[in-house]
């Protein structure tokens, strides 16, 4: 198992649209994912969960990857979760 922390930079927070793209690349992994925010704990796996954590800006949140090229999986959902999302992409 591998963790590390990120910290919600998104001006909306996590919300619908980040999420998708979250448990999109959660599903994709062969491991266990956990994200873990002041508010509770969630696999990466559904949308509306990761909405429920109510990850806003600011937010310090935990990811423990348990599998394959965990350490470097878990640097790229890092990555994702510092994003500065922009809907539509500009």
């Amino acid at each position: 198992m591998f963790e590390t922390t990120a910290v919600i930079k998104n001006e909306a927070g996590i919300h619908c649209r980040p999420s998708a793209i979250l448990v999109k690349e959660g599903s994709s992994y062969d491991g266990k994912i956990l994200i873990s925010a002041p508010s509770g704990t969630c696999d990466l796996t559904s949308a509306l969960e990761c909405i429920m954590l109510g990850m806003e800006q600011g937010t310090r949140i935990s990811i423990q990857v348990t599998g394959p090229d965990e350490e470097a999986y878990a640097k790229k959902l890092v990555d994702l979760f510092e994003t500065h999302f922009d809907f539509p992409p500009q």
